[in-house]
């Protein structure tokens, strides 16, 4: 008499079984942790793609605008506008080609240098941002938690 209980009334057949009204999250919950470790990793490559050992300072940090242009020189002393080279003596022709803007400075100029670089070849660099009309450049550092 047991199995009586668990078969309907009708020719001894079960019942049909309700809808599942729940949502199973876990497989969305898998798949957006493994995007957010992806756009982890990825962000930081974002940024620059030239390697460059920046020296320390304590000055606040700039607030990065639309309209910049951002040039690197590494270690080796090779100039980088967003991370295209510029071929040895072409800065004057490759600045040429950057567009001033409607504004009265044009745009601000990003200046990432390696700190192994000399004085003067950061200088010559800036020297020819001059020449070319750019008079907003902003350096980059890393921040620094100790004064000089």
């Amino acid at each position: 008499m047991a199995m009586g209980l668990a078969t309907s009334a009708k020719g001894g057949r079960r019942s049909r079984r309700a809808p599942m009204a729940e949502i199973n999250v876990t497989p969305f919950v898998d798949v957006m942790l493994v995007l957010l470790i992806i756009f982890m990793v990825t962000a930081p490559l974002l940024n620059s793609g030239v390697p460059v050992e920046l020296p320390d300072s304590r000055a606040n940090p700039v607030d990065q605008t639309p309209d910049q242009v951002t040039i690197s020189i590494d270690s080796a002393g090779r100039i980088y506008i967003d991370d295209a080279a510029v071929p040895v003596g072409g800065l004057p022709d490759a600045l040429a080609t950057i567009d001033q803007g409607g504004g009265a400075n044009g745009p601000v100029i990003v200046l990432r240098g390696d700190r192994s670089l000399d004085y003067g070849r950061v200088m010559a660099v800036m020297g020819e941002l001059n020449r070319a009309g750019f008079n907003s450049i902003s350096l980059v550092t890393n921040s620094s938690v100790t004064p000089p």
